[in-house]
């Protein structure tokens, strides 16, 4: 009875936590982004203060120091992300004329007329697709916009974010320690276990990510520009952005590259197989090297239940639900290893026999 009640306990909270989430989603992004800065920045001021700092000179420092860095990025890069934004809107229409005529070329061209295609019913079939994609993107647009992207939520996560981290970092220790002397008495090591694990997790993958994910952007960007691409800054920043989703960074890059790269050159096929090729040896970069060297390969987040959680928050909760998927996916991880062991140890698996219980990997 005491153990249902606990179950009960645990999953009303959970519930209530959700609703919370929900209700609030419209206004949660600033105090979302605040909560993640003091988290990821906690470490810093820790190493501030065993140098002799008090935590408020030390999350001062911080602070001051990370909005310069802010600034001066904002500075160094927004003007040319606004320059390569505008020249692609205003040369928008020149490059859908160049790709009519890439796909009018490819579809009567001579491999295309021995394999059978039929032109005009291949352009139909590409009309309608691009018809239902363009709806599609601009409902996507519309629900993120709404969800949480607002021009009034940008300016609070500019301006609300910094003061709340502020705070937060300030406060930081004492909050945990007001929040272990609420645990369960009972199960108080345990719980402490398995928020140290999750704590484990969350920062080896978010920091570690928040690393791969900058020097991709700086190796796509960088590449691209020498070779020559338009928008290569752009494109290649934002792919490696976008990459803390598995594989999505990489492929939104990629075809955004190649394609433009095929409207710039065509029909030169060089420069497309060249961006390409940067892709490629992009993600083998992430793959053997980048990854294992930030991240390593014992933070417990499959690619798989990552985008699970990114989608399905997002889903939910707009951009403020992408914020909260990887501590969340990480959580839940832990939870449900914690689950399994103790389900592993127990009569229900072991039966009446008794069998010992097989080394976890």
């Amino acid at each position: 009875m005491k153990i249902d009640r606990q179950i009960a306990f645990w999953i009303i909270a959970a519930v209530v936590l959700l609703a919370f989430l929900f209700i609030f989603r419209a206004i949660l992004l600033p105090f979302v982004g605040g909560m993640a800065m003091a988290y990821l920045l906690d470490p810093l001021a820790d190493w501030f203060e065993r140098r002799g700092m008090n935590r408020l000179m030390a999350t001062m420092t911080i602070i001051v120091l990370a909005l310069v860095v802010l600034a001066a990025l904002l500075v160094l890069v927004l003007p040319i992300l606004v320059n390569q934004i505008g020249l692609l809107i205003a040369n928008l229409p020149e490059y859908l004329t160049r790709l009519d005529t890439v796909i009018e070329s490819v579809l009567r061209s001579s491999w295309a007329a021995s394999i059978g295609v039929d032109p005009d019913a291949v352009r139909s079939s590409l009309g309608a697709f691009v018809s239902q994609g363009t709806t599609w993107a601009t409902t996507l647009v519309t629900s993120v916009w709404s969800g949480g992207l607002a021009f009034i939520n940008i300016l609070a996560l500019l301006v609300v974010a910094p003061v709340v981290a502020f705070y937060l970092l300030y406060d930081w220790d004492r909050m945990i320690g007001l929040v272990d002397s609420w645990l369960p008495r009972d199960h108080v090591e345990t719980i402490r276990r398995l928020a140290r694990e999750m704590d484990s997790v969350i920062a080896g993958f978010v920091r570690g990510q928040a690393l791969v994910s900058m020097t991709l952007g700086v190796f796509y960007a960088a590449g691209l520009v020498i070779l020559g691409i338009n928008f290569g800054f752009l494109i290649g920043l934002g792919a490696g952005l976008i990459s803390f989703v598995p594989y999505l960074g990489s492929t939104l890059g990629f075809v955004a590259s190649v394609g433009i790269a095929l409207l710039q050159f065509w029909p030169d096929w060089v420069m497309p197989v060249a961006a390409a090729a940067l892709f490629i040896v992009g993600q083998l970069l992430e793959g053997y090297v980048l990854q294992p060297f930030f991240i390593g390969n014992n933070v417990g987040l499959h690619p798989v239940w990552l985008m699970f959680a990114l989608f399905a928050f997002g889903l939910l909760f707009g951009f403020v639900g992408l914020l909260v998927a990887i501590p969340a996916a990480a959580a839940v991880g832990v939870l449900v290893r914690y689950a399994l062991s103790r389900y592993l140890a127990s009569p229900i698996y072991r039966g009446s026999a008794g069998e010992p219980t097989p080394p976890s990997e």
